[in-house]
């Protein structure tokens, strides 16, 4: 399931305010299709195969108040697949057709964070019996323009079904990271 037919370039992003995130979004050909409200998109082919693009005024991770409710502070692109599986390649050619190259490029010149599971996640997943915890495989980046959180989910199998990749400001990379490495 692959909805992306065309590179449109980004000019919304996080930073920007709403109204200029909505009209990109409603004049994205990729995303237009499939739009909920002015800020939402899911797109569907079947139950087993599901895109979802969301941009929110919230911070990403758990829950923060903001006082400025017009600046989107991250977008997040996610997959539900079932049939073909989400891989971190497939998050990152996401990024690449909804955003274009020069932020493709920022992720892929970005410097790692966070990388997880660590080994002591998944020796403490197993000691507690909470194997979602070392099912979560993901990274968290710094770009020179954005920060980027990508996350696939592993069954027991090894095959992940589910994944996501955040695009959000810099400033939050700390609580983020702080949030993700205290799970």
């Amino acid at each position: 399931m692959y909805f992306f037919l065309f590179t449109n370039p980004a000019k919304a992003l996080p930073g920007e305010k709403t109204e200029t995130v909505t009209a990109w979004i409603n004049a994205h050909p990729t995303l237009r299709p499939g739009i909920i409200d002015g800020l939402r998109v899911r797109k569907s082919e079947t139950a087993a195969q599901q895109f979802t693009f969301k941009a929110s005024i919230l911070p990403p991770g758990e829950l923060t108040l903001v006082k400025d409710k017009g600046t989107i502070r991250h977008e997040r692109l996610a997959f539900y697949d079932q049939i073909n599986g989400v891989t971190f390649d497939r998050l990152q050619e996401s990024l690449r057709v909804i955003y274009g190259l020069a932020i493709y490029q920022d992720y892929q010149r970005a410097r790692l964070v966070y990388d997880y599971p660590t080994p002591e996640t998944i020796d403490l997943a197993r000691r507690q019996e909470r194997p979602l915890l070392a099912a979560q495989e993901g990274q968290l980046l710094l770009g020179e323009r954005y920060a980027y959180w990508m996350e696939v989910t592993n069954t027991e199998s090894g095959k992940a079904f589910y994944g996501h990749l955040t695009i959000f400001q810099k400033e939050y990379l700390d609580k983020l990271e702080t949030q993700l490495r205290d799970r």
